[in-house]
């Protein structure tokens, strides 16, 4: 895939988010992880999502409910308004199933553990 990451980073897909995806290279940031968590809705890599979340927080996921967002959403823009060491506050702009533009605004929390960042939870702002 050489067109640009659908994270909008501008560099390809292959220099991007897929070495994340593939486990080639580690998210260095939370926000490089919340741009890899949010091009893997894109390409509907479900399991990446889910293994991205911590552990504490993941077994309270439903993988079949992540699936039925992520291919029932048109992703069309991310954009990061803010970030501090362990959070990263943005905007996904998307269509959903009624093809009814939408926006989903949150303030997303990431710990790291071991080394590895993970996404524990998040806050939907208005």
């Amino acid at each position: 895939m050489s067109e640009n990451c659908f994270c909008g980073s501008a560099l390809p897909y292959g220099q991007c988010c897929e070495l994340v995806h593939s486990n080639l290279k580690n998210a260095e940031t939370c926000e490089q992880l919340m741009r890899a968590r949010y091009t893997a809705f894109v390409l509907q890599k479900i399991d990446f999502i889910y293994e991205t979340f911590h552990p504490q927080t993941r077994r309270f996921q439903n993988k079949k409910e992540i699936e039925q967002w992520s291919r029932e959403s048109n992703w069309q823009e991310l954009n990061i308004l803010k970030t501090t060491p362990s959070t990263v506050e943005f905007k996904a702009i998307y269509l959903d199933r009624n093809m009814v533009l939408q926006e989903h605004h949150e303030k997303s929390n990431f710990k790291k553990l071991q080394g590895i960042w993970y996404y524990v939870d998040g806050k939907l702002l208005a």
